[in-house]
């Protein structure tokens, strides 16, 4: 099909349709002229919005309804269906609204609607917002912010030479070469003019006067705050032992990274990757679309055991294996000179580019050093709040109360820190809000994506249904009897409906 029948593929609803046409609870897609369309029937409400998600595109009229909102089946962003805002990460700008109108039993969907108003915050507003951190937390906070009403100041300042943009890809299609430079940033750069949110980049925060309420810079600059959002991620693992340090060996966390790794990588032919988790497979698919030879040193003996079971680790495994990845399970580097990376069994491969997968620490330098209570992160409370007045933390490094495990815990991934840097944003400006949202991340290898809801950091059951060899299927982690997470391979609505219980459980709590 082109992209001009898949734009008009569907009903045309300007010409109308059948209101008895339109499924109580679901999506039907259809087009007004060349744009794709979605209407959605709610007993005797009608909507219509923009058919693909705003994220990476996603056909919306695949997802689920939840109320009065549609979740995405790629990656769990979620819509109003009223306003066509973006309620939930990973999308972040709205889809188009659309007028609809009834004329008897025709439904007739065709002027679009402008973007509903800005409320106004309502009590006492902070006049300024320090950000410290420009990824996912910090920027999804900044332009909540703003999209809430904020008017006050906003400075966010980042030790990231780059503006906020889209880290998942910096493993994942744009170090496979399938990723366009432009597609990275999350917003332009007349974004952060117009919205008045001024950004600090390259710049380091070197200690908070809590008292004071002042942050100190790397520099001897200064800068005071009403409310401070910490958001200063986590920093990557790298090894110590000979050769580590050598210019072919590189960590991947920044977009910077993903570059180096790239230009490192044009014109070779071999790679190793120190670590068998989700980056270090990522690296290892995007390095065997570039064409080198890519050999996998790991301690486990079956890839993410621990978070997936051996099951699915080993079909992730062969997954790799069938592209032509070798694997040294059981083994650790020991050094590595500039031709070769010695393995802790003595043998030696050939390596013109490194790189060290084995994960992060949470950067709590700067919380440590104001008197803010940490323990495997920074301690908050429901509302993101840390200990100190005024001082809210998200992201990498927030360790919170999760009320789905009844644990305190702490969750390294992008969709948790877009969500919590919006909900700090809220309670910044007074809602009072707490975090409950689902924990969602979602890995990809080849064609194959892996979607993960919830939170198991220990498990003692899994319950795996479908067919695993076969790339379709969904496993249930328990603990204790209770389901605690849900792993998906080709089953995407699934995983959302699986979302969606985790929240109703909570509720029904």
């Amino acid at each position: 099909m082109s992209e001009q029948e898949s734009k008009s593929a569907g009903p045309d609803f300007a010409a109308g349709v059948p209101a008895s046409s339109l499924p109580d609870g679901e999506a039907v897609r259809g087009h007004v002229g060349e744009d794709p369309v979605i209407v959605v029937r709610k007993a005797d409400q009608i909507y219509a919005i923009g058919a693909s998600c705003s994220h990476y595109g996603g056909p919306l009229n695949e997802g689920l309804i939840v109320g009065d909102t549609v979740r995405c089946p790629w990656h769990h962003a979620c819509f109003d269906l009223k306003s066509g805002q973006a309620l939930r990460p990973p999308a972040l700008n709205p889809v188009t609204r659309w007028k609809v109108e009834r004329r008897g039993d025709q439904v007739v969907v065709k002027d679009r609607l402008p973007e509903p108003a800005r409320p106004t915050p309502k009590g006492r507003q902070p006049g300024r917002v320090v950000i410290i951190g420009g990824g996912a937390a910090g920027g999804a906070a900044a332009s909540k912010l703003r999209r809430e009403g904020f008017g006050g100041s906003i400075t966010m300042i980042s030790a990231d030479s780059n503006a906020p943009y889209d880290r998942p890809n910096c493993s994942k299609d744009y170090l496979a070469g399938h990723a366009q430079e432009e597609w990275m940033p999350l917003w332009s750069d007349g974004y952060y003019r117009d919205q008045q949110i001024e950004i600090q980049l390259g710049k380091r925060a070197a200690s908070i006067d809590v008292r004071q309420k002042k942050v100190a810079l790397e520099g001897g600059d200064s800068i005071s705050y009403d409310a401070l959002l910490l958001a200063t991620g986590a920093d990557p693992v790298r090894l110590t032992f000979p050769g580590s340090d050598l210019p072919h060996v590189f960590t991947l966390r920044t977009l910077a990274d993903s570059r180096a790794i790239i230009a490192a990588s044009n014109g070779k032919m071999r790679a190793v990757v120190l670590g068998a988790s989700f980056i270090g497979l990522e690296v290892a698919w995007s390095l065997r679309e570039r064409g080198l030879e890519v050999h996998v040193i790991a301690p486990e003996q079956v890839p993410m055991d621990r978070i997936l079971g051996p099951d699915v680790g080993r079909h992730i495994q062969r997954l790799h294996e069938g592209h032509g990845v070798v694997f040294h399970l059981g083994r650790t580097a020991k050094a590595i000179d500039r031709q070769s990376v010695t393995v802790s069994d003595d043998s030696k491969l050939g390596a013109d580019v490194v790189v060290m997968g084995v994960g992060v620490r949470p950067t709590v330098r700067l919380a440590e050093g104001a008197g803010l209570a940490v323990d495997n992160g920074v301690v908050v409370d429901e509302y993101l709040a840390t200990n100190a007045p005024g001082i809210y933390a998200a992201g990498d490094i927030a360790r919170w109360p999760d009320p789905h495990t009844g644990e305190k815990i702490r969750v390294e991934h992008w969709v948790v820190a877009q969500r919590q840097g919006q909900v700090a944003a809220e309670n910044i400006l007074g809602a009072r809000r707490r975090f409950d949202s689902v924990p969602f991340f979602w890995s990809q290898h080849y064609d194959v994506k892996v979607a993960y809801v919830g939170h198991a950091q220990r498990w003692d059951r899994a319950a795996i249904a479908g067919d695993i060899e076969k790339g379709d299927f969904r496993v249930d982690y328990f603990k204790d009897g209770r389901r605690l997470a849900v792993a998906t391979v080709g089953r995407d609505l699934q995983s959302l409906q699986a979302e969606a219980e985790m929240e109703r459980a909570l509720s029904r709590a």
